[in-house]
């Protein structure tokens, strides 16, 4: 077989994008960390479940009608047409990589958008509910607004500037996760009659701890493998802002926290460099360095104050899901109007570039809360929405899954048969006579 350039760099460009769509997935051991160590313990079980209907049954409906409906050819603007399974016309995609390459790093993009909403949700919604509603938003939510941003949809055509996802994935998701917060309602307990929020610790914070380095670790993915090109000359760049951006989003938490409260507050510079790598999803390979570490900074503080917002409004987010992907996912996409060297307000590029941003972000931002909020009552006409008082009072994990996290039980039990004993005794009693 005769090796040429364009088949050589085709082939790196394959490595590329699926060792990115890899470290995508493995975000999803982060969701699973960082959100059963957040919640009670006697709900982590339940946690992991939830991950695992993401990708399984996510994947599967992303594949039979999702991806077509996200970047098959376009129709008016809105849907895309073609590539259900995989198959009809999708001469619409131009890549280096084949379309099998490319569905597998958006179908981890697509898992990633349903596990925003899952942390929001923790601890009180039924598993049969969030399972048809794992359809609804891969199947439908999700690559309907996908479309119009990022698959030849009136957004992109518009010229909507969103490299990695702060608006099509993090402000969408995060929106659906307030909409399914506000509908299925506060953890029992939660706030008291006197709508003061009670503590809520988390059940292992070193847990929570090492699912936020692995989701920082796959945004190396999310962002970088977003070129689709391991010859992309921004692949560094991209690398760098997302590294400064996070440190920026962790670091201003740590010392807030520390200076207000006099001790630095772990939850809160965990949730603050997530919040730093959803801020600069959007704009990771059009700002400065400098404007990186801003964008990160900004993301953390928005974080904090979106999170007390929540709690003044008795509105139960276990995790913070909202103020992470929500807030900062808005602000990353508004910054890129601010920021991009190449059209942003500050560098000369005029105003068209931000009213596209925020024009953007509001119709994803409305798509997924309304979508969500309409969704979720329609599943409460076929199945519970939220799980029942001793269901959330015994625990998810005994109430859907017949079983706890972790036991101390003896791994194997001894089993001694004092009958067969006795029998032995007599026979050699009888073999000396």
């Amino acid at each position: 077989m005769n090796v040429t350039l364009e088949s050589l760099g085709g082939g790196v460009d394959t490595i590329w994008v699926v060792l990115s769509a890899a470290m995508i997935l493995l975000m999803e051991g982060g969701f699973a960390l960082l959100e059963a160590g957040f919640v009670r313990y006697k709900n982590s079980v339940n946690i992991i479940m939830k991950v695992f209907a993401d990708i399984t049954i996510g994947t599967l409906i992303f594949y039979i009608f999702g991806f077509g409906l996200m970047y098959g050819k376009d129709a008016g603007g809105l849907v895309g047409t073609s590539g259900f399974m995989l198959g009809g016309d999708l001469s619409n995609l131009h890549f280096t990589i084949s379309v099998d390459t490319f569905w597998l790093f958006q179908a981890a993009f697509t898992i990633a958008v349903i596990s925003i909403v899952s942390g929001a949700v923790a601890e009180r919604i039924n598993f049969r509910a969030y399972l048809l509603y794992v359809i609804f938003m891969t199947g439908l939510v999700y690559p309907l607004g996908g479309h119009w941003a990022w698959g030849g949809g009136w957004l992109s055509q518009l010229g909507l500037q969103d490299f990695a996802g702060s608006a099509v994935i993090h402000a969408l998701g995060g929106f659906s996760a307030l909409a399914a917060a506000i509908v299925i309602g506060p953890r029992k307990g939660k706030f008291n009659q006197a709508g003061n929020s009670t503590v809520a610790l988390p059940s292992n914070l070193p847990l929570a701890s090492v699912g936020a380095f692995l989701l920082w670790f796959g945004w190396f993915g999310f962002n970088a493998g977003s070129t689709l090109s391991a010859t992309d000359a921004r692949i560094g760049h991209i690398a760098i802002t997302t590294m400064l951006s996070a440190a920026a989003g962790g670091g201003i938490t740590l010392i807030y926290t520390l200076f207000r409260y006099q001790r630095s507050d772990a939850p809160s510079v965990i949730n603050g460099s997530l919040a730093g790598l959803v801020g600069i999803t959007a704009g990771c390979a059009f700002v400065s360095d400098g404007a990186a570490i801003l964008i990160g900074a900004v993301s953390g503080l928005l974080m904090m104050a979106a999170t007390n917002w929540l709690e003044a409004r008795r509105i139960d987010d276990p995790v913070g899901a909202f103020p992470v992907h929500a807030v900062s996912g808005a602000w990353g996409t508004v910054a890129v109007g601010l920021f991009a060297t190449d059209g942003g307000l500050l560098y000369g590029g005029g105003w068209h570039q931000l009213g596209v941003q925020i024009l953007g972000l509001v119709t994803l931002a409305a798509w997924g809360f309304a979508t969500t909020w309409c969704g979720l009552k329609l599943i409460g006409r076929l199945v519970q929405v939220r799980s029942s008082e001793e269901e959330e009072e015994i625990g998810l994990d005994i109430s859907y899954h017949g079983m706890i996290a972790a036991h101390r039980s003896a791994e194997f039990i001894e089993l001694e048969d004092h009958y067969l004993a006795e029998d032995d005794m007599g026979s050699g009693s009888n073999s000396k006579r």
